[in-house]
């Protein structure tokens, strides 16, 4: 697959794109990069965790360098300890091997190794190393005995993928470059005071090209019509198979091969598989997590060949990302369940195929009894995260926020009513026709309850015995009966026999299959099956809820002139004359009810005594209408008649 490299040398980013998608980015951004060597003083000592903490700048954060990484000073003196071998203000002579991440500083080493095109040099090295991507027998063999005669003495030698079928001349040439520069390494090192840069890689484009050139390589854009010269001065002899040109906008270079919008896919935690399913990638403090998810692919005959089809896609993006995302570190990636172990043996092989490629060598486990793959791959640089991703200011970048209880206006909806409803709030929503039509009846009928606490104006046992006849407007009390009494919103759904039992059976509301949901609560839902008309079937329900409005009314007729009765014979109320309301239709021009209420015999009742206090002889003063004997009540109901009669 042809690959092309895109480089931005004003903002130091480089990409590196396979059929037009980014795969890989460098930048080179921070204040301290991989590879720079400086010349710092120890800080302090710590023989707990056997490493020292070096200044080898102006940063507040010093780096951290192990007692394995000291190179040279544990070579001399053997397996001694940290505070044999550094103590504080000691000059040392240190590589940046990672940068710095979050809280930590860049991590040190003392073995210094100076990359060049072909061969990499390490001055305090042993040996003569070749890459392991270097297969041909024949072409080891060569490149070994060749570095066994070009190697300097008391240093080691590593040849690149790139040596492989490169003449002698250009290998020589290329480590003399690297004894120069080593050299003037050395001489800066004596004269300067610490802390102190000594060598960088300042030619951005010369290592990018050094480090990410391939033999697939067949296209480099740069940002500057001047960089064409020293790409092409750079490849030498393949530049005739490398088409190099300068994009004619440079600030426009990064979004015309779509690496900003790489970045911004980048940072979000999906990544969508062209088959319908997706990876989640979590990075946590200690690992990283990705979790693989089929989606909605279903095209396979069945679900095994789906879920290795899946797992196979998962695994190529997957080793995608982790270049692209630069993730570093202990990485837990759980595939979809596999019952097969050829299947997982099988996914394993692709997934290493996938990865091969990668030059931080990730190193893959075997699956774990919980079907999760562990790997681990060398940090290399800041990741995506740390280069272009910021803190949330609103949740820290924890990723939520708190809402606390009765402190957060945006409290979760809970007024959707379902087909089937519960009986408590059943209960809540029913009133009494006791309670709607008489302010002092009891919550129960016949019982002993409470009396019902209204807003509604009431006639107590008292005010029975005024001289007046006072007229008591019940508008109040009526506007919840009328409110009542009106006639619901009438909805027609259309529902197919499917829908009518899956709704049936989870309960749910109808309406909620209408494009434009009612506004008012007060619904009446018929539903129209296929092959039904929704005007009829409307029409059908207009007619039966008029016929039970007017039973209804006619019941409110023949109960309301029973309304001035008692509740029972144990508490019966003071006698009053009830002039029994006619029935009315509902509309909002009727006039409110009136209701005449004329006292009787001025006889002043008194509170019932307690049950303790009863005398065996009860008097005309201490009588009352809920202790009257028996025989009494055939009299007063006499009376209230008469009284009635008077007053009509």
């Amino acid at each position: 697959m042809p690959q092309h490299i895109v480089i931005a040398e004003q903002l130091r980013i480089a990409a590196v794109l396979s059929d037009e998608r980014v795969d890989e980015l460098i930048v080179a951004q921070g204040r301290y990069q991989i590879g720079d060597v400086y010349l710092g003083t120890v800080e302090n000592v710590l023989p707990g965790i056997d490493a020292a903490f070096v200044n080898i700048g102006e940063s507040e954060k010093n780096g951290f360098i192990h007692v394995t990484d000291l190179g040279p000073l544990r070579l001399k003196k053997g397996s001694a300890g940290i505070t044999e071998l550094l103590e504080p203000r000691q000059k040392v002579l240190v590589q940046v091997m990672k940068e710095p991440t979050g809280t930590k500083g860049p991590r040190l080493t003392g073995n210094l190794a100076l990359p060049g095109r072909y061969l990499v040099l390490q001055p305090h090295g042993q040996g003569v190393n070749i890459s392991r991507r270097i297969s041909a027998d024949s072409e080891r063999n060569r490149l070994r005995a060749l570095g066994v005669l070009i190697k300097p003495p008391g240093a080691g030698l590593l040849i690149r993928t790139e040596a492989d079928g490169i003449s002698e001349e250009l290998l020589i040439e290329d480590l003399e470059a690297l004894l120069r520069q080593w050299e003037g390494i050395q001489q800066a090192a004596e004269s300067a005071s610490p802390p102190v840069l000594l060598n960088r890689d300042e030619d951005f484009i010369h290592r990018i090209l050094r480090d990410h050139m391939g033999p697939d390589l067949s296209r480099v854009v740069v940002d500057d019509p001047g960089a064409v010269g020293r790409v092409t001065s750079f490849l030498g002899a393949e530049a005739g198979n490398v088409q190099v040109e300068a994009h004619s906008e440079s600030m426009e270079l990064l979004e015309h091969y779509k690496v900003n919008a790489a970045i911004r896919d980048a940072l979000k935690p999906r990544v969508d598989l062209p088959s319908g399913g997706y990876v989640i990638i979590e990075p946590t403090e200690a690992l990283t997590v990705i979790d693989v998810n089929s989606g909605s692919f279903t095209r396979s005959a069945n679900a095994r060949e789906t879920v290795l089809w899946t797992n196979c896609e998962a695994a190529i993006e997957i080793a995608r990302q982790l270049k692209l995302r630069n993730i570093g570190g202990v990485i837990i990636i759980d595939f979809i369940d596999m019952d097969s172990r050829r299947d997982q043996l099988q996914l394993l092989e692709h997934f290493t195929t996938a990865v091969r490629d990668d030059a931080a060598r990730p190193q893959i486990a075997q699956l774990t009894e919980l079907g999760l793959v562990e790997l681990t791959r060398k940090r290399q640089g800041q990741n995506i995260y740390e280069l272009f991703g910021r803190a949330c200011p609103s949740c820290g970048g924890l990723g939520h926020v708190a809402v606390l209880p009765g402190k957060d206006l945006l409290q979760p909806l809970a007024t959707a009513t379902g087909l089937v409803r519960s009986a408590a709030s059943a209960r809540a929503e029913v009133t009494s026709p006791i309670e709607a039509g008489n302010g002092n009846a009891r919550r129960r009928r016949g019982g002993r309850g409470r009396p019902v606490q209204d807003s509604t104006p009431v006639l107590t046992e008292s005010a029975s015995a005024s001289t007046e006849a006072p007229v008591v407007s019940t508008q109040e009390a009526q506007e919840p009966a009328i409110s009542r009494r009106q006639d619901p919103e009438l909805v027609a759904v259309p529902m197919t026999p499917e829908q009518e039992e899956v709704f049936s059976t989870l309960g749910l509301n109808p309406v909620l299959l209408l494009d434009d949901s009612p506004a008012s609560d007060n619904l009446l839902v018929r539903v129209v099956r296929p092959g039904e008309d929704a005007d009829a079937v409307l029409e059908e329900a207009r007619q039966q809820l008029a016929a039970s409005s007017g039973r209804r009314r006619r019941r409110g007729a023949r109960g309301g002139r029973g309304n001035g009765r008692g509740t029972g014979a144990a508490e019966t109320p003071a006698p009053v004359a009830v002039q029994a309301p006619v029935p009315v239709e509902p509309s909002t021009d009727a006039a409110p009810l009136m209701v005449e209420i004329t006292p009787l015999e001025s006889v002043q009742p008194e509170p019932a005594p307690t049950p303790a206090t009863v005398s065996p002889e009860p008097s005309a003063q201490t009588e009352t209408a809920s202790s009257a004997p028996q025989e009494e009540e055939e009299p007063r109901r006499r009376r209230r008649r008469r009284s009635a009669a008077g007053s009509s």
